[in-house]
C-alpha cells in the first residue's frame, strides 16, 4: 500500500504511522537510510508530511527530516522516494532536539519541496 502527504488517495493516518516507529527506512535501491523516529505532520493539512530518521552509530547518533511524499510502506520497511545519500546529507537534529522553526525552510529546500508558513506564519511541521 502506497500513500503520498499532500495527496488525498490512499492517505494513511498519522496514527498508523505511529505503529512503524523503529521500523528501517530505506530509499528507493533498497540502501538502508535509518530507523523511524518520529511523524511530523503538516500544521495546514493534518497529514503526514515528513518523518525523523534516527542515522549514525552508538553515541553519534542524529536524526534527520525525510519527506514522505511518494514513500511506500513495506512488510519491514518504508520505503521513501528519496536516495540515501540526499537524505543522509538533510538538515538534522539531536536525538532529543527540537526543530526550530527557523529551520523548517531549509528543511524543505533541501528536497526541493515547496515551503510556505501557515497563514499567521506559523510553523508547517508538528510532531505527532
Amino acid at each position: 500500500m502506497a500513500f503520498s502527504a499532500g495527496h488525498s488517495h490512499s492517505m494513511f493516518p498519522a496514527e498508523n504511522l505511529r505503529d512503524w516507529r523503529g521500523q528501517k527506512v530505506i530509499d528507493p535501491d533498497g540502501g538502508k537510510i535509518g530507523d523511524l523516529e518520529a511523524v511530523y505532520v503538516d500544521t495546514a493539512t493534518d497529514e503526514p508530511s515528513f518523518i525523523t530518521v534516527r542515522v549514525g552509530f552508538i553515541g553519534r547518533h542524529r536524526l534527520i527530516f525525510v519527506p514522505l511524499d511518494g514513500a511506500t510502506v513495506k512488510p519491514d520497511a518504508v520505503r521513501v522516494r528519496y536516495d540515501k545519500k540526499l537524505a543522509g546529507d538533510a538538515p538534522a537534529i539531536d536525538l532529543d532536539g527540537e526543530l526550530a522553526a527557523a529551520d523548517e525552510p531549509r528543511v524543505f529546500a533541501h528536497y526541493g519541496v515547496p515551503y510556505a508558513p501557515g497563514a499567521g506564519g506559523e510553523r508547517r511541521l508538528a510532531r505527532r
